[in-house]
């Protein structure tokens, strides 16, 4: 399927800013072995550059590190430290689109993760769920994305052996997006 601007009703190119009241950015990680912690970010942004060319968009993003939240205060404070984000020296988590792809009805966006000052590729999977005008007047875009990476790919190894055997967490941890944005 080819897609342009035309295929995608209510397609604006320029750019387009997150709306942080009706965005979510959340991950989780297996946890014991038997179960997964789950936790959130209360503070980022991102933009859209939406090229006349859908494909030739791109993406940028924050994420303040300290913003964790994991609904146990003293776990989102071990987080911050050297064992996990290493708040003091790596304040941010960063993404940098470096291309976007159609993949059936879903889109594939590839790019530069930074994170505790180690930058990798990865592809986020996107659904976009379409353009609409809201009460207020203003022109909305919403997508959902998620991705999955090795934690330890970013120098991120803390572990505590399990007295049953095992670890207290997973390798593997999965980002979820629920992005809303605004045409500028």
């Amino acid at each position: 399927m080819t897609i342009t601007a035309d295929s995608i009703p209510g397609y604006a190119a320029g750019t387009w800013t997150l709306d942080p009241t009706h965005s979510e950015v959340s991950f989780s990680v297996r946890h014991l072995a038997i179960s997964k912690v789950k936790g959130k970010f209360e503070n980022f942004t991102a933009t859209v550059e939406a090229a006349e060319t859908p494909l030739e968009s791109s993406v940028t993003a924050a994420i303040e590190v300290t913003s964790v939240n994991t609904n146990q205060k003293d776990r989102d404070g071990h987080l911050a430290t050297s064992d996990f984000f290493l708040a003091e020296e790596h304040p941010q988590i960063l993404f940098t689109s470096t291309g976007v792809r159609a993949d059936g009805d879903d889109y594939l966006i590839d790019g530069d993760l930074t994170l505790r000052g180690v930058t990798k590729p990865v592809t986020l999977k996107a659904e976009f769920g379409g353009i609409v005008t809201d009460g207020y007047g203003q022109t909305k875009a919403g997508i959902e994305a998620t991705t999955k990476i090795n934690r330890h790919d970013f120098g991120v190894s803390w572990n505590a052996a399990l007295e049953a055997g095992g670890f207290t967490l997973g390798d593997d941890v999965t980002i979820n997006l629920d992005l809303q944005f605004t045409k500028a």
